[in-house]
Order: C-alpha cells, then sequence, then structure tokens
C-alpha cells in the first residue's frame, strides 16, 4: 500500500533486484539457445550443443524447479486464488501458464514410460516456465522502481520548523528547543529570523513574510493582537508574541497531518493489465480443456486412444503455455520509463509513475493563482496622477528614489519599473521607514511622503476601483499635497493564458482556487480565461475543496506551488507543482514544471495521453501474438494441415511480442510533444 514506510519499500524494491539478478542471466541465456533451437529447426544449421538431450532436461528442470518456487511464488499464488475465490488478474494467467509447462514437462523427463506410451515428443517447456518468468520479474522490478512515493514530503515539512525559541522569562532572553515551548510562554523575534509556534503579538510591530503558508508575495503587517504562525519569516522589525499551539496542534502540524493522510487516501490505479487479464483467463482456461476433450473425444475415433491423449495434453499444456504473454510484463514500465525520460527533456519531471498515467484521465484542472498563473512578485500595473503638474515619469522618479532605500517588495517592485523605463533616480536624505505605514524622505527641500491609503483614502472611488482588480495601491505625497497613486499587482504570467485556452481545447476545465478576495481573484480569472473560481479558501481547506469535486466525480488535477498547496497536492487525482514553488509542494506532487511555466502543463498532458497510448498498443503486442497462436496450439489446424504448436513457435511468439513492445514503446521518444 501507499502508507508502507520508505524503509520497507526500499528493502521491497531491494529484494526484487536480487531476485531479478538471480532470474535474469539464466532467462537469457536459456532465451538464445531457444532462439538458437528454433534456428536450427527452421534451418538445419548444425545444432551447436553437444549436451544429450536427457542431460539438458535435467538441468533445464532443476534451474525451472528454483525460478518457479522461489521467484514465481506470486504467480502460484495467483493460481491459489483463482481456485479458491475466482479472481484472476496478470499474476494468474503468468502462474497458470508456468505451471502448466513446468509440471507436463516434469512428466516427460520424470516418466519417460508414460512418455512413449502416450507417444509424448521428447520436447520440454522448461525454457517457457523460466524466460516468462524472467521477463516478467524484470517488468516488475522497473514498474516499482518508478512507483516508489517516498515521504519526503513530510521530511522537508518538518524541516521548516524553527529548531530552538528564544523565550523571555524573568526580564531575560533565554533560548530554548521547541518542544520545550509551552502554551503561554512569551517568545522574542528578532528580525530575518523564523517564528518558531503560533501565538498572538504582545509587544512590537514588524512585516512577516508568510508566503509559505499564503502564497502570497507581499509581506504582512503584524502589529500588537495579531496572530502569527510557526515557520513563517519575520522581516523588519522585532517583536514578543504569547504561543497559542505547540506541538502537534500548530498550523504547519496540521499541514504535515493531512500531506500524510492525503497521500494515503488514494486508491493506487487498477492496472490495465489486469483488467485484459481477468477476461482473458477463464476463456483461456475453457479453450484449454475444449481442446483436451475434443481431441480424446474426436481422436479417440480417428488416430486411436493413446495418440488422441497426448495430442490433447500437447494441447492442452500448449493453450495454456501461449496463452501467457512473456512481454505482458514490459507493456507498462517500457512506456513509463520513456515517457519519464521524455518528460526530464522537456522539463516535466515525473516523480511517479502513476501521476502519468493518471494525468491522461484528468478532466479537471484546479490552479492556484498566487506563482502558479501569476507571477508571484508584484509589478507596477497603473499610475494615476493627481495633481496636473506632474506628469508620469515624474511621480515615478519621486517614489523610487525614495523607495530606493526600502527594502519592502512593494518599494523594490516601484524601483524596478523605474530601471525599466530607464529614469535617473536623486539622492535623498533623512530617510526613515514607518512600521507598517510606508516611508518619509527629503528630496531636493521637499518632504515625501509614500503610504498605503489610510482613513478617508480608502473610500477615494480611484484607489477602490484599483484594489477591486486585486491590485495593492501606494499613495505618493509631497509636502502634504497627494500628487499620484501606484498601483501594483501580482500579474499573470506570459503563457497563462495561452495555456489555459490549450486546456480547454483539450476538453478539461480550469478552476482557480485562491484564498484572495473574491473581486481580485475574479478580476484575474477573467484575465486569464478561467471557467470557474473558488476564492477566501483558507489554506486548511484547499484539500477538502479537492475532495468536493472527486466525490462529484471528476478526475482532478491540482497545480500549486506553495506549502498550503502540499495538501492539495496530495489529496488530487494528480499533483503538479511548479519548480519555482516550496520544496515542500515539489515533495507532495507526482509531477514538476521546471520553470513553473504553466505551457509545460499542456505537455504533460500530451505526454500522458501518448505514453498511455503507447501502453495500450504494447498490450496489444503483448497479446496478438498469443491469440494467434492459441488456435494452432488448441490443434484448429491439425485436421487441414496438420499443423500443432510446437514449443519451437511458443519460443518464437514470445521473443517476438518482447521486441514488438520494446520498439514500440521507443517510438515515443520520437514523437513531438
Amino acid at each position: 500500500g501507499m502508507n508502507d514506510t520508505k524503509e520497507q519499500k526500499e528493502n521491497e524494491i531491494l529484494e526484487m533486484k536480487s531476485k531479478m539478478q538471480f532470474v535474469l542471466p539464466i532467462s537469457l541465456t536459456i532465451f538464445i539457445l531457444m532462439m538458437w533451437d528454433i534456428s536450427t529447426k527452421f534451418w538445419s544449421i548444425v545444432p551447436i550443443l553437444p549436451i544429450p538431450m536427457g542431460i539438458f532436461n535435467i538441468i533445464s528442470m532443476v534451474l525451472a524447479t528454483v525460478v518457479l518456487f522461489w521467484i514465481g511464488q506470486p504467480f502460484l499464488q495467483g493460481v491459489v486464488r483463482f481456485m479458491r475465490y475466482r479472481v484472476a488478474n496478470m499474476d494468474t494467467l503468468i502462474g497458470i501458464g508456468t505451471l502448466a509447462a513446468y509440471l507436463y514437462s516434469v512428466i516427460i523427463v520424470l516418466l519417460p514410460e508414460l512418455r512413449t506410451y502416450l507417444k509424448l515428443p521428447e520436447y520440454t517447456y522448461f525454457d517457457v516456465t523460466i524466460v516468462v518468468i524472467g521477463f516478467i520479474v524484470l517488468g516488475k522490478y522497473l514498474e516499482a522502481r518508478s512507483k516508489l512515493r517516498t515521504g519526503e514530503a513530510i521530511e522537508k515539512l518538518i524541516g521548516l520548523q524553527a529548531k530552538t525559541a528564544l523565550i523571555f522569562v524573568d526580564g531575560k532572553e533565554k533560548e530554548i528547543a521547541i518542544s520545550e515551548v509551552k502554551i503561554g510562554d512569551i517568545v522574542i523575534v528578532k528580525p530575518g529570523s523564523k517564528i518558531p509556534v503560533d501565538g498572538v503579538i504582545v509587544e512590537g510591530y514588524s512585516s512577516v513574510d508568510e508566503a509559505m503558508i499564503t502564497g502570497e508575495p507581499i509581506p504582512v503587517d503584524k502589529k500588537v493582537g495579531d496572530s502569527v504562525v510557526g515557520a513563517t519569516i519575520n522581516r523588519q522589525g522585532s517583536f514578543k508574541f504569547q504561543t497559542t499551539k505547540i506541538g502537534n496542534d500548530t498550523f504547519l502540524s496540521q499541514i504535515i497531518k493531512m500531506v500524510s493522510d492525503a497521500q494515503g487516501s488514494r486508491a493506487p490505479i487498477q492496472a490495465i493489465a489486469d483488467r485484459v487479464s481477468s477476461i482473458f483467463v477463464p476463456i483461456v482456461l475453457i479453450i484449454a480443456f475444449l481442446s483436451l476433450i475434443v481431441w480424446i473425444i474426436v481422436g479417440g475415433y480417428t488416430i486411436g486412444f493413446a495418440s488422441a491423449v497426448s495430442y490433447g495434453l500437447m494441447s492442452f499444456v500448449g493453450v495454456l503455455v501461449i496463452a501467457c504473454p512473456c512481454a505482458l510484463g514490459l507493456a507498462t514500465p517500457t512506456a513509463i520509463i520513456v515517457g519519464v525520460g521524455k518528460g526530464a527533456q522537456n522539463g516535466i519531471l515525473i516523480k511517479n509513475a502513476e501521476a502519468l498515467e493518471m494525468l491522461s484521465k484528468v478532466n479537471t484542472v484546479v490552479v492556484d493563482k498566487t506563482g502558479t498563473i501569476t507571477k508571484g512578485k508584484p509589478e507596477v500595473t497603473d499610475i494615476v496622477i493627481l495633481d496636473n503638474s506632474f506628469d508620469e515619469n515624474k511621480i515615478v522618479k519621486i517614489a523610487a528614489s525614495v523607495e530606493n532605500k526600502s527594502e519592502h517588495p512593494l518599494a523594490e517592485a516601484v524601483v524596478v519599473y523605474s530601471k525599466d523605463k530607464k529614469i535617473v533616480l536623486e539622492e535623498v536624505s533623512d530617510f526613515q521607514s514607518l512600521e507598517g505605514v510606508g516611508v518619509k524622505a527629503k528630496m531636493g527641500g521637499s518632504l515625501v511622503y509614500i503610504h498605503k491609503p489610510s482613513g478617508e483614502e480608502k473610500n477615494d472611488i480611484k484607489i477602490k476601483e484599483l484594489q477591486s482588480q486585486g491590485k495593492t495601491v501606494i499613495v505618493v505625497e509631497i509636502d502634504s499635497k497627494k500628487v499620484g497613486l501606484i498601483a501594483l499587482a501580482d500579474i499573470l504570467k506570459e503563457e497563462t493564458k495561452d495555456a489555459i485556452s490549450d486546456l480547454h481545447k483539450k476538453g478539461i476545465k480550469v478552476i482557480m482556487l485562491t484564498g484572495d478576495n473574491h473581486l481580485a481573484a475574479s478580476y484575474i480569472a477573467k484575465q486569464a480565461g478561467i471557467d470557474d473560481l473558488m476564492s477566501e479558501v483558507m489554506p486548511e481547506e484547499k484539500s477538502g475543496k479537492i475532495k468536493e469535486l472527486q466525490d462529484s466525480g471528476l478526475i482532478v488535477a491540482m497545480v500549486g506551488d506553495g506549502v498550503n498547496d502540499a495538501p492539495a497536492l496530495a489529496q488530487a487525482d494528480v499533483g503538479i507543482a511548479m519548480g519555482t514553488g516550496t520544496d515542500v509542494a515539489i515533495e507532495s506532487a507526482g509531477i514538476t514544471l521546471l520553470h513553473g511555466d504553466m505551457s509545460k502543463l499542456v505537455k504533460a498532458v500530451k505526454l500522458s495521453k501518448m505514453t498511455m497510448r503507447g501502453i495500450r498498443q504494447n498490450l496489444f503486442w503483448a497479446f496478438v501474438y498469443n491469440i494467434v497462436g492459441i488456435p494452432l496450439a488448441a490443434g484448429v489446424f491439425y485436421p487441414i494441415f496438420g499443423w500443432t504448436l510446437n514449443p519451437a513457435f511458443a519460443g518464437l511468439a514470445m521473443a517476438m511480442s518482447s521486441v514488438s513492445v520494446v520498439g514500440n514503446s521507443l517510438r515515443i521518444k520520437s514523437k513531438k510533444l
């Protein structure tokens, strides 16, 4: 299951690897001998093996016994399960074929009198048992490796926690381990440090970078009475806060719990190969028994009882052997390995194969706003002139010259904008930063004051209009006179619109999920051409929203980039992280898009459909030789042409189907995304 620890899974894979290292050389050797043997039959080349048939059979029998009962255990269990509960899967199919080949061959080698009485040829099918199991085990090993879901997301989340806290006791500072912090302790937070646990500010003010939780790039101003969350990062000021939640109750711990719950609750995909096998197995068994009975009844009259039983048995075993597709195990993993490799070349990192399989079925894509469809950092969008003696460039010049001294991301955005406009900045003096309000400085004899709208200004029509578009507004004043407004917003990435319309063309619905207020979110959603909007969603509600969509029967991919998206990424049928996002988001997701490029999402969908098509074609190739071989093995052509299945043909079918499957998987490489 998904909940096995990383160690268990890794041990399982190591065990598979050691089995594979044992069985593969044997299988390949026998496979080559089989091919050689076939060629001698078809082209009468001198047989190269000076070993008498009898000795060769005994060596084969020993090897086949070890391979079937040690390595082939899961397949034999599949046969037992089928007998007890009547359920068949791929393992049952392999088990029945290899067991029939084995038992028939043992009779040939150990009971020569019976063999001569029944006029059975000296052929054995041990090679079939060995080669089929070898190839299938190789396939299973490759598949298990591609599906190693580890708990790395959880490890990364735990790594976000602060290790120690500075508490204030009896008028002194004291550093203690995070596990020793108690509820009600007063914690001191210095500039640039991590806030250790959740609490409420009791003294001081600051701006806090909560991007990890909310995904919002602009730091949040905090004052006395505001709550702070553990693992977020304090920017400028220093403050004291009283702890309200510690240990497993903190916001971060809740997210950790949600991620692990979501990872455990997802049902793994039932392999296509198993679905095919469940229908195929009963049909094959019926054909095998029918051919045995028909041979004995019809043959009894025409060619005598002993010969009829001989042909009947050969047909019975032949049908079971030829029906067992050697290439079945390779069908899925080879396509996936090629698909994953192709993804990597295109900046799509696929962490687990299931995500690649699921993505082809997705009909709804849920996108986070900040950093996913938008750039994730503020840019200047509008400049409003309030005093006609100023033009835009002058307002920018004044604002940027002052903001150049500040470290606030909004200030940075204004300075970057002035550089793009090639505006030369002036020196300012007496710079002061007013925590949570704005900045002041002297410039050419005037006092410049840049601040957030306050008091009456909040009702200003122009300011309200800009804010309704999700923009942040700052006011520029010179000597107490308002001269302009600068609006900033997190704007859409260039490729977002095209990517969303491409998804629509593929019949995929796109929904935006964000903590932003409804007005701002719908403005962005309209710009991007998004169908549906879920706004004002708290981080802890995100995975619940995904589950609601899933419960209504949709297959959902979630695209996100923040820690707050981690539970939703784990809950979705496919989690897709932006490569520019946090490590945690990347670890919770099955697929990562490098450079956070939305157009890669469309490519990823194409790739998954291509890979799944490859898998289906592979299954066709894995079965086609076998289906053609079944009537031959059953003896349908005997009355007309005198053809029966000889083991050489069974071997050839195995070789052809394996080569076709691998060849078909490699075709994925050359296709254009």
